[in-house]
């Protein structure tokens, strides 16, 4: 059985949206919540321990959103633009707010943490999330 772009873009983008959806739920609050003697500590193993999880899903949305772009929405269905255009500006959205605003943010904290920094990561935490469900959101519409 082989997988259309749609769908491996699908399964991705799934991917995408529960990972980002964990970084904000669960992630940033407890690492927001750290004291602030134990945060350099907390903040570098975070940085290497999710690096991991980055290090095998981006590079696979990328591939899944080449893919999907490659491919058009030919093959995809009535709505196929649609579901091309939010899946891969919703992704296009995350892939933005992480290297211009969350990725900067977490070097400057990694050499220590201010109030002001914190809600940048958060402010940009929350637009790479919402990026992810949009293109999560075009996924669907794909397989519709």
């Amino acid at each position: 059985m082989s997988l259309t772009s749609a769908e491996a873009f699908a399964v991705l983008a799934g991917a995408h949206a529960a990972f980002q959806l964990t970084v904000s739920v669960v992630v940033y609050p407890a690492l927001r919540d750290v004291p602030d003697h134990d945060w350099s500590r907390a903040h570098d193993a975070h940085s290497r321990r999710i690096s991991y999880l980055v290090a095998v899903l981006y590079p696979a949305l990328l591939a899944g959103c080449a893919w999907l772009l490659l491919d058009g929405p030919v093959g995809t269905g009535g709505t196929g633009l649609l579901g091309v255009a939010l899946g891969l500006g919703g992704t296009a959205l995350a892939f933005a707010a992480t290297a211009f605003a969350a990725a900067p943010t977490h070097g400057r904290l990694g050499a220590g943490r201010t109030d002001a920094l914190i809600a940048r990561l958060l402010l940009a935490d929350r637009v790479r999330t919402l990026g992810s469900l949009i293109g999560l959101a075009g996924a669907v519409v794909l397989l519709v």
